[in-house]
């Protein structure tokens, strides 16, 4: 198994509405990746709330990293990255806290913080 190393630097929020019958969010996660040494910079991927779930639930699809296509652990990364997120915008988060039953429309919202998550990735 190999060794990977996400380093989460931001989240852009494109476009998020709570409270309503027609809940989304669909935003971006920007990172740097390291996996066995080989550092990539400037990746990112896409998050879509699960169309009808409950973004309470934290029901998010987590896209694959654009620009990278080495080995990957999908699973161990959308854990990541939807805790990142939900770090930024949720019920707990340092940037825009919203609790249950909370009604907003959020747009273009930028969070720059530094996370590290890592986990095994399988071999080439």
């Amino acid at each position: 198994m190999a060794h990977a190393r996400v380093t989460f630097t931001k989240a852009i929020q494109d476009s998020q509405e709570l409270g309503s019958n027609d809940e989304y969010m669909v935003s971006r996660v920007y990172f740097r990746l390291e996996v066995n040494g080989d550092t990539r910079g400037d990746l990112c991927a896409d998050l879509k709330q699960v169309v009808g779930a409950s973004y309470e639930a934290g029901n998010i699809e987590v896209g694959p990293p654009q620009g990278y296509d080495g080995p990957w652990n999908a699973h161990a990364f959308h854990a990541a990255a939807t805790k990142y997120y939900l770090d930024c915008v949720g019920p707990n988060a340092s940037g825009i806290r919203l609790g249950p039953g909370a009604s907003a429309r959020m747009k273009n919202n930028v969070f720059a913080k530094d996370v590290t998550a890592e986990f095994e990735v399988p071999d080439n």
